[in-house]
């Protein structure tokens, strides 16, 4: 059983990937050819933004937005504490400080209700991370930092394709990134992201800055960085998005088969009205976590953990003295989430595979 199955896909696609790519090397357009304009149309389209900017990768996304939005060292930016590294890692990396908050146990995005006391005078914006493919509150999210005079950026790396309220990820605020990791919804074949936005001279200044800040040729109005995106991913995305909609309602049907086969088990992913996720991952809480992923594997069954540390507990923000009470849901998501095999092309008896050896392991 695979845990992501790309070889199906592919072979699915292939004559049309195949086909998209070599109109990119037909063309010798490498950087910043025409497919990468044209996936950036079908983007804007897709999610229903004006703007749409292809990049180098989900990290040089959320880089790229801090550097628009002229970040500053000292400056602090509110960050969940249970996600990926590279939601604080770039607050570090231009010398802001992540502030972390704590979680809402039954989705694990960030909790509102928990980053006004967090706010200091030098706070200057939130990262809202949608994780598993669910959209954060931004309802919430959005007066918050309409009260407080904050940026707000969803980072949407694993909810492309999920919608709030009607409205879809990447349109939800003033500025969204996204990963198109490969095993992300929407993968390319190698690192990509890509940056959302309605805001016309933001925009600007994004293509500027992910091209070393170039206005025209070697003319440089900022101090950017290398983070185009790859003609040839953008040809293989163009063909993927095609299909996304198809297999967003694929992963809908086999989270729903997850649903009714493990009711009773284990805590089940909670999608709150109003929303939809992009299942980027099936992920189930259980404290007997150890005992079903080695029953898991003895049958051949693979998982994976996102995330086993909360953020603030990596050696690399060891110097920060945060005490874990402050942090306790996202310490206790980190020992107990399991993600399970999810793709649009799982069938319902592997489905049921998977639910029947987690059945087994707590007997």
């Amino acid at each position: 059983m695979q845990f992501i199955d790309l070889q199906k896909q592919y072979a699915l696609y292939k004559n049309e990937i195949r086909a998209e790519m070599d109109k990119v090397l037909d063309t010798g357009r490498f950087i910043l050819g025409p497919a990468v304009s044209e996936l950036e149309a079908d983007l804007a389209a897709f999610t229903g933004v004006k703007h749409a900017i292809g990049c180098g990768s989900g990290t040089d996304a959320l880089l790229l937005a801090l550097m628009a939005l002229e970040l500053k060292p000292g400056d602090e930016v509110i960050v969940p504490d249970f996600t990926f590294f590279a939601t604080a890692e770039v607050v570090s990396l231009l010398g802001g400080v992540p502030v972390f908050v704590d979680i809402q146990p039954d989705t694990c995005n960030i909790d509102p209700d928990k980053i006004e006391a967090k706010i200091t005078t030098k706070t200057r914006g939130i990262i809202a991370v949608s994780l598993y493919g669910q959209c954060a509150d931004f309802d919430a999210l959005s007066r918050i930092a309409g009260r407080h005079r904050l940026f707000l950026i969803e980072d949407a790396a694993q909810s492309f394709g999920a919608t709030y309220k009607g409205r879809k990820s990447g349109a939800l605020c003033r500025l969204t990134t996204t990963s198109f990791y490969p095993a992300k919804p929407l993968g390319a074949y190698g690192d990509a992201g890509a940056l959302f936005t309605d805001d016309d001279s933001l925009a600007e200044r994004l293509r500027n800055l992910l091209n070393h800040g170039q206005v025209a040729n070697y003319r440089h109005r900022y101090v950017g960085l290398n983070g185009r995106l790859d003609s040839l991913q953008a040809a293989v995305l163009k063909v993927k998005l095609r299909h996304f909609p198809e297999e967003l309602e694929s992963r809908q049907q086999v989270a729903s088969w997850y649903d009714a086969e493990l009711a009773g088990a284990v805590q089940l992913p909670l999608i709150r009205s109003g929303n939809r996720s992009s299942w980027a991952q099936y992920t189930v809480r259980s404290p007997q976590r150890p005992r079903i992923q080695e029953h898991l594997k003895s049958r051949g069954i693979p998982t994976a953990i996102h995330y086993p540390m909360a953020v603030h507990q990596q050696e690399a923000y060891s110097g920060r003295r945060i005490a874990d009470e402050e942090l306790a849901e996202s310490i206790r998501a980190s020992r107990e989430v399991l993600s399970l095999p999810m793709h649009p092309f799982m069938s319902r008896q592997e489905v049921a595979a998977v639910a029947s050896a987690i059945r087994e392991s707590l007997q």
